[in-house]
Order: C-alpha cells, then structure tokens, then sequence
C-alpha cells in the first residue's frame, strides 16, 4: 500500500491555531500536553489507509474545536482511543489529567463497543446506552460524533462490506442523534457521507443535477440577494449576512428518490438565508421580503415563537420571483444561526466565544429524560422502539392552550396527547375537546396553530382502552397504561391470563406443554416480574403483548424439542478430493452430516462459519448470525466452512424483512419486482404496526448472495421502503 499523503505535523499545528483563538495559553499548553502524550500511546500504530494512527484523534479534536467546546473536550477527543487501542488506563488518564477528562474518554470508549444490530431488543438496548451517556454527560456522544464523522470521511480505506455496515449505522444512528442535538452540520455531512456509500448512484445523480441547477441559478440568486440588500438598506436593517445556501444531498435524495418527486418540484433546493442582528430585525425582514415577493400561502413557517425541539429557530417563507420561480428566504439572528449549525454544542460556543453569553443545557437535554421515563415504565423493546420514532425523529405540531401557552407534541398528534402534556390527572378526566371553540372527536389530528380546550368531568372514571389506539405520544400512551395498572390489577390479571390462553391456543400447541417453569422464571426476571399475576397484569393492561410472551415460550420449546423437526434441513456432504455435493466443505471433517441453519438462511458468496451442534453434525450460518454471535465465546464448538467454487445450479432459500410505510399497492409493487427479476417466492407474509408501518417477510429462492443484494437493491427503490435486512433470527 502506498504511503498516504498525510502530514500529522501539520493537523496539529492546524489545531494549536484553533485552540490559541479560543482558549488561554495554559489552557492550549495542557492540549499541546495531550497530543504528545496520545502521540507516544499510539506509537506505531496505523490505520488500515496506513496513516499514523494519531492523525485520527488530532482530526476529531479539530472538529471539536471548530465548536468551540471547552478545552477537557478537546483534551478528551485527542485521548479518546488510549483506552480502548493502547495500555494506557483509566487510572492514569484520571491522574495525568483529571477525573472528568477520564470519564470522558472512558464513555466515549464503551459507546465504541455498542454493536448495532438489526434485532430490536438489542437495539434498544444499545440506543439506550446512548441516551445514558448524553444525559450523563452530552460531550461524551459530541465527542462519539465528531469521531464518527471523522471516520465517515476516511470511509474509502474500508472493505466494502464495512462500508454499508457503517453507513447504514451512521444514517440509522448517528445522524438522527446529531439532529435531535440540533448539530446540523454534522447531520447534513453524516447523511450525506452514508448516502454516498449506500446508493452511489443516487448520490452522483443528485450531486450532478444540482450542480447543474446551481450554474443556471447562480445569477438568480445574486439577482434576488442584491434586490433584498437594497429594500433592507432602504428600511435601515443591518445586514449581518446575506447569501445563498444549497439543500445537502440526502434531504434531496428523501423528497426525490424516495417520495417520487422531480428535482423541479422541490422548492426549497436553493434559498436566500439573511442574518441579522435582532428579533425585531427578523420580522421587519419578514414583512419587507412580502412587500417585494408574493408569499406561498401555508408556506410561511416561524420557528422563532415556536422552536423546533432541537433548538433550532428561524423565519422560513417562500415567495414567487419576478420570474415565477418559487424560492425560500430564512431570517435568522447571529445566535440562531449558530444554533442552527451547532445545536446543542453552541452552549460552549456562545458561553466562550461571544461574551459570555450561557444557555441552560440541562433545559435542552429534557427530551432524553422524558425518553428514559418511558423506559423505566415500560418492559417492552417495541415500545420504547416507537416513544423514540415518535418523540425523537417526527416532525412537531404547535398547538396553543386556551390562554395562549404554546404546547409542542409530534405530528399526528390528537386531542388526548395534548390533555395528558398538560396534567395526567387533565388527561384521565377527558370527556371531550374544543378546537378553536368547534367541538371535535377525541381522534381529531392537531393542526399548527391550533386552540385546543379539554372539557373534563369528576363524573368519569378514568381512560378509555381505546384510546390506546388512538394516541400518539409515548407520555400519553405511558400514563394510559399506569392508569389502568393501578386500578383495574384483579381484572387485569384475568384479562392478561386469559388474552395468554387464547394466544397459545393459536399456536396448536397445549398449555402445559408451553408452559415451562424454567422457561417462565427467566421472562419474569428479564421483564422484572415478581410472579406470574404481574405478567398477568401488564399483558391485561397492555404493558406488554402476549403474543410476543408466547413467541418466546414457543421458541424454547421447539429449541428443546427440535431433533426432528429439521431433518428437511439435512444434507449429506462428501468431502472426497474436496467434492462437496451440497455446497459446502467442512475443513478437517469427512462425512459429516452438515445443515444450513434455518435461522439466517446462508446461501453461497455469504460469510459463513460450522457450528458443532450436539448429535445433529454441523450447523452452517452466516457470521453475521445472532446465534454465532450469542455463542462466539463457545469456540471450540466453531468450525471453518466454505462454499464449493462455481457451484450455483443449486438453489437456497433466503429471507428478507421489509419495513416500509404502509400504502395501497405496496404488495402488489414488491410481488411484481420479484416477478420481473424472476426470482421464486416460497413465502410472504406482511402485518401492520400501529404506527402505520408495513412488515413484509418475504421467502426467496437463489442461487447465491449477489442475487440477493440485487434484489434487495431493487427492492429498496419500491416507493415508501424504508428499510431490508435479511433475516438472521
């Protein structure tokens, strides 16, 4: 490999000059300090682009003193792999510098062991440990993101494999954190970084034709900013800003490729952005931009009054040029705009950068709080899952309560929502609504700019079932269901034990055949269940499904009982002169009996590895499998297993998850791509959640994994997919 053009020496100083303009000279010789000591900690160290291993930590430093973060931040980010890569400890991190310091690097070290994976409990479980460490303390996950962002810039010296496997973390992961931070500009590069990687073709094109946009538009632009300059001028508002901005590639690709729109159609591509010095100045500008353009009506949005959740504020409206070309003007003051582009990190920023200016930074980080409330309530992945879908990723609706206090709840949101975010005890003595003094039914969407009135009643008794279904938010949904645990526990049981009966009748098995002691003790400790009547209960209430308690009895019973059940699995392998008539050799056993793993379904050109089951032979799964994974301790039971070279006459079963926004036609869309690609079905099977999304499982017969990644490639461009995974248990 040859030597990469990079010159650490030249990073450093690049970051000294950033440090020396924002912090004092003590405070640049403790980061000087650390560069040396991280320098002699990675010694000899390389990256696999073969650069000296601490050109990376030197690199995320400088993007976090682009921030402006105080100088333990920084300190932290240049220290932040000693733990994990080198034989420095904790202990001497804490003593050589501080304690505070230590716990950093420490945090940003376990946050580098979370394994991201496509099983929602886990992944529950390792976004959980993220929420943890921002509430504890959010320059941990600041530090994990410029770390991230750093690496997603060097992607290009990783295997392809890994290349997808980061960028789709970084998009499902990274970049939604980034966002509800209020870090736009990590945001927007993240997304546009895994975009890149993930669909090439989608990124080139949407680089190409706005670029191409962007030469035609250049003198429209000047055009309107120079139009706007003088109006302003004329009113004597100082100008601090003025300028053209350009949507960054992902947010592009969301509206064109994956809602089906032209590039045309898109208004806001391009906008004016105009920086100025008060809140006074942004709505003087608003009113002199609408005396020289004709507004869009329903297009004019103001985030100052009402800030998005993750702080950002502005003026947004859209107007038609004197030509007939719609485009978007945002007014902002300097300190919005900083906001806007560093999010949560502009508390440094402004606190060291402008004069002392501080924001309450526990105030902005409330939302993760409220999350893990919603944790601690509920023992169930899928709902925590949803409170983070709904509270963390939607989009909000403002809505006003009758005396002109603004609530904020995420779109969709109803009446109950909006009762329950003021006071539960509000919420469970709901009887009715007004919306801008017209009764409406409970179920009605919540509009921007809404005046919602609750009619309550001593006379009802408390929450109706139903409105479970009804719901948006996780707050509302939590207190629902507190409600009726506390008073209906008799009827609960009863309810849970019976919904439980009638779930395992389904399956065709017997009650005292599922029922397993051992089996019940470790639901009931996993979900911290003193006994079964509190099982009982939270099924009865709601708290958890009783069809995913069943699916976990069912699944140890056929893993107790299974011998025989995938005896069609079997196949016997011959490895006489390395033949192999079923695909797939055994390295150093002859004539063993050798079976594909139903759990994750390998097909050749797969990554796979042997499993020495007990009296059953060899076990082939893909390494990516969640049972190689769960046992990799159990080495001595794994065995090296290849596919047969050129061997694709014969035919293997795959099968894929999608999840995609439920519409009229998806099915119908899906089944006919399988068609075109003439690739055979052996099963589909598709159910609803009740956020509206559609999980299709769909079984597919092929011949190796490239006509696997074809179709999911193929697959993914159905309009309102938004996700496929093959399935590895």
């Amino acid at each position: 490999m040859a030597e990469p053009n990079v010159n650490c020496d030249e990073i450093f100083e690049n970051l000294m000059k950033k440090v020396s303009a924002i912090y004092p000279p003590e405070d640049a010789m403790q980061v000087r300090r650390a560069y040396e000591f991280a320098r002699d900690a990675h010694k000899d160290q390389k990256r696999l682009s073969g650069e000296p291993y601490i050109c990376h930590p030197l690199e995320v430093a400088c993007i976090i003193a682009d921030f402006a973060l105080d100088k333990d931040t920084v300190i932290a980010g240049l220290l932040h792999d000693v733990i994990e890569d080198t034989e420095i400890t904790y202990e001497q991190v804490a003593k050589i510098f501080s304690p505070e310091i230590a716990n950093m690097v420490e945090g940003v070290t376990k946050l580098g062991k979370i394994k991201f994976t496509t099983q929602e409990e886990e992944q529950v479980e390792n976004l959980r440990k993220m929420f943890i460490a921002t509430a504890k303390d959010v320059r941990i996950v600041l530090i994990k993101l410029c770390d991230r962002l750093h690496n997603m810039r060097t992607l290009d010296a990783m295997p392809s494999h890994k290349q997808l496997k980061k960028s789709l973390e970084t998009i499902e992961v990274y970049a939604p954190i980034a966002d509800r931070l209020g870090i736009f500009k990590v945001k927007a590069e993240l997304e546009d970084l895994a975009l890149k990687y993930l669909d090439p073709v989608a990124y080139n094109e949407i680089t190409v034709q706005v670029a191409e946009k962007q030469n035609r538009n250049n003198d429209f632009v000047q055009f309107n900013v120079d139009k706007i300059v003088k109006k302003l001028d004329e009113l004597n508002i100082n100008v601090l800003s003025i300028g053209g901005r350009v949507k960054h590639n992902y947010s592009i690709f969301k509206k064109t490729f994956m809602q089906g729109r032209a590039i045309d159609e898109i208004y806001d591509i391009f906008a004016i952005r105009v920086i100025v010095e008060t809140i006074a100045d942004c709505y003087a500008v608003l009113g002199a931009v609408h005396e020289l353009y004709r507004p869009i009506p329903g297009r004019i949005k103001d985030y100052i009054s009402m800030a998005k959740a993750n702080m950002y504020q502005s003026l947004h409206t859209t107007v038609i040029g004197s030509n007939g070309t719609p485009f978007e003007i945002q007014i902002r003051t300097m300190e919005m705009h900083y906001t806007a582009e560093y999010g949560i990190a502009a508390h440094w920023k402004y606190k060291q950068g402008l004069g002392g200016k501080n924001s309450d930074a526990d105030e902005k980080l409330a939302w993760i709080r409220k999350i893990m409330e919603i944790q601690d309530e509920s023992s169930d992945s899928s709902e925590f899952m949803r409170a983070l879908k709904v509270d963390m990723f939607s989009d909000q609706v403002y809505v006003f309560t009758p005396k002109g206090d603004v609530v904020c709840l995420p779109t969709g949101s109803c009446p109950i929502d909006f009762a329950y975010s003021i006071h539960s005890a509000i919420g469970s003595k709901t009887m009715g609504a007004k919306v801008n003094g017209k009764l409406v039914p409970l179920n009605y969407t919540l509009n921007n700019g809404d005046i919602v009135s609750i009619i309550t009643s001593t006379s009802v008794h408390g929450p109706s079932r139903d409105w479970l279904k009804i719901v948006k938010t996780s707050s509302a949904r939590a207190k629902i269901n507190q409600w009726f645990k506390k008073e209906g526990r008799d009827e609960n049981i009863a309810l849970g034990r019976e919904m439980m009966d009638r779930e395992i009748k389904k399956t065709g098995y017997t009650i005292n055949r599922l029922m397993i002691p051992e089996v019940l003790e470790q639901i009931l400790r996993k979900h911290h269940f003193q006994n079964m009547d509190d099982l009982y209960s939270a099924i009865g209430f709601g708290g958890i499904p009783a069809l995913k308690i069943v699916q976990k009895l069912r699944e140890e019973y056929k893993k107790r009982n299974s011998k025989t059940e995938e005896d069609d699995d079997n196949i016997r392998v011959s490895h006489k002169h390395g033949d192999n008539n079923g695909g797939v050799t055994v390295e150093g056993i002859d004539n063993c009996l050798v079976r594909l793993s139903r759990c994750c379904r390998p097909v050749p050109g797969d990554d796979i590895v042997g499993y020495i089951t007990r009296g059953r032979g060899v076990s082939v799964h893909r390494r990516d499998c969640i049972n190689v994974i769960n046992n990799i301790e159990d080495e001595d039971r794994m065995v090296n297993v290849s596919w047969k070279k050129g061997n694709v006459s014969e035919k293997y079963c795959a099968d894929l998850l999608i999840i995609a926004d439920d519409r009229t036609g998806l099915l119908a869309d899906i089944v006919n791509t399988l068609a075109l690609l003439k690739i055979p079905t052996t099963n589909l099977n598709a159910r609803r959640s009740k956020n509206l999304e559609a999980f299709i499982t769909v079984g597919v017969e092929v011949s190796t994994a490239n006509q696997v990644d074809l179709l999911i490639n193929k697959l993914s461009q159905i309009r309102g997919v938004i996700k496929i995974a093959r399935n590895s248990q």
